[in-house]
């Protein structure tokens, strides 16, 4: 039986650090601190299960208790996993830093995800899928961007559809723009997930409609789905650009916003084939998660409403 979406790439978990206040050098104060499941690939599999679609996701762990509970947290969410145990490294964690103001800065340590071989990649999954998705964390260095490139190029060859998330404008410009097209031309991507600012370190323009032409000269058989934050979002497909409303700009923590739009737009695209609405309802859904604390919180009714 053929996978509608496979999502390979990191499975973390995130200590979110809230504060209430504005942080001073050498002060204290009060916030939450919490410890929720994370990763950007383990985030877009799961947003895309809750939504509807069927979705494994494929990733590193180490054998400890962090490795333990991220299996635990993929059953829960009903999302079917092929993990890789690593006996060498720890379990992958982040540090979120989400201020005052809704904004997050992140700290990634270095764990068991970052060790993903090509050797150690089920092609059976590869081979019997019908999409695979990837984060740009898993090509900002080696191990994992062999092991993420040679799955890619399988899927290609395999006839699955690709979708890619450049995850990072600060690890894009660390890598140096040329390199990471370098590393991500020849993948066929037919999907382009970036944020503004990513879109504008790529193409070093500033204009929504003039970076996702420029895009499209870099990425030619890819649908352009730009995240705008406060202002929507945009898709650009066949030549024709159409904006996307915002649906809220009440941020609590913008934690996760991206991963969720991803999910929710491919489970909704690869069934409808309609870029424009599964923008309107990646929208939707990421407007609730930006309203509360972590990149999963719990589905409420709201929730709920959105997705049915």
């Amino acid at each position: 039986m053929s996978t509608p979406l496979l999502v390979l790439g990191d499975f973390a978990w995130d200590v979110l650090i809230r504060t209430n206040a504005e942080l001073l050098r050498g002060g204290d104060t009060y916030g939450e601190v919490m410890l929720t499941p994370g990763g950007s690939a383990a985030n877009v599999a799961v947003w895309a299960q809750r939504c509807g679609l069927a979705t494994t996701f494929v990733g590193k762990i180490g054998r400890d208790r962090l490795g333990e509970l991220a299996k635990e947290d993929l059953v829960n969410e009903q999302v079917s996993a092929y993990f890789v145990h690593d006996t060498a490294h720890l379990t992958g964690s982040v540090a979120v830093f989400v201020d005052h103001t809704g904004e997050r800065s992140m700290i990634s340590g270095k764990g068991a995800d970052h060790y993903l071989l090509p050797s150690e990649l089920p092609q059976s999954l590869l081979h019997s899928g019908k999409h695979l998705h990837l984060t740009a964390w898993s090509f900002f260095s080696d191990p994992p961007r062999t092991a993420a490139r040679t799955a890619a190029l399988s899927a290609q060859q395999a006839g699955l559809t690709l979708s890619f998330d450049p995850g990072s404008f600060q690890m894009i410009r660390e890598m140096g723009i040329e390199r990471f097209l370098r590393y991500t031309q020849d993948l066929g991507i037919d999907i382009f997930f970036p944020n503004y600012e990513e879109g504008s370190v790529l193409t070093g323009l500033k204009e929504p409609e003039e970076i996702a032409a420029a895009l499209v000269e870099m990425f030619p058989r890819a649908i352009i789905v730009l995240k705008l934050d406060s202002k929507g979002a945009l898709v650009y497909e066949g030549g024709q650009t159409t904006r996307i409303p915002p649906e809220t700009n009440n941020l609590v923590d913008a934690t996760g916003a991206g991963d969720s739009f991803a999910g929710a737009f491919l489970a909704h695209y690869l069934k409808s084939k309609n870029a424009v609405e599964a923008a309107n309802f990646a929208t939707k859904i990421s407007a609730w998660v930006i309203e509360q604390l972590g990149a999963r919180p719990r589905i409420d009714a709201k929730l709920k409403a959105i997705i049915d």
